[in-house]
């Protein structure tokens, strides 16, 4: 029997399971979250894929991804980090995980968690999307343009309204899984 699943995906076990397991459920865990803030913004102009494999790199060198520790980095850091192959190494995408953890801890400090804080922007619950097809869903909303431009204001960078959409859809904010893929209905 053949598992319907969004064509996105391919056959590569890692995309399966990355769709199959992860994308789209909903996530209220800081440290998850400033993970997948973090990796979206690293795939800016690159294909997913490529960060999913390099996933274990960035958890290692990151820390597992502890914005208190990330946020002490140094230059010094962030030029030993442009070195290290497991991750992408453009210096502004790494820079930018230092910087967006510092803006991370003062948003926990302003509202408590950056949970309480980033799921205001849907009201506490996922969007639910009807998609029939992949051409269907957007690359960017009102709701992720008003994100971007909120966390810009607060200091992130490499957060752009797409790489927005991207976080929202990985963190569960939004079901955009097709009806007819089978985990659209789970979620």
């Amino acid at each position: 029997m053949t598992t319907n699943r969004c064509s996105w995906c391919g056959e590569d076990p890692l995309y399966v399971a990355y769709h199959d397991e992860e994308w789209g459920v909903p996530v209220h865990d800081d440290h998850l979250l400033f993970e997948l803030l973090s990796l979206e913004g690293a795939q800016a102009g690159l294909s997913w894929i490529t960060i999913l494999r390099k996933r274990e790199g960035y958890r290692r060198v990151f820390e597992g991804f502890d914005p208190v520790r990330v946020a002490r980095y140094d230059d010094a850091k962030i030029d030993a980090l442009i070195t290290d192959p497991s991750i992408v190494r453009h210096r502004g995408k790494v820079a930018s995980v230092v910087n967006n953890a510092r803006a991370l801890l003062a948003v926990q400090e302003a509202f408590g968690s950056f949970d309480r804080y980033i799921w205001e922007f849907v009201d506490g619950a996922p969007i639910r999307n009807a998609w029939q097809d992949l051409d269907q869903v957007p690359a960017t909303t009102p709701t992720s343009e008003a994100m971007s431009k909120d966390l810009r204001r607060r200091g992130f960078r490499f957060m752009g309204p797409t790489t927005c959409y991207a976080f929202m859809q990985a963190a569960g904010m939004v079901n955009d899984h097709v009806v007819g893929c089978f985990r659209y209905k789970k979620l």
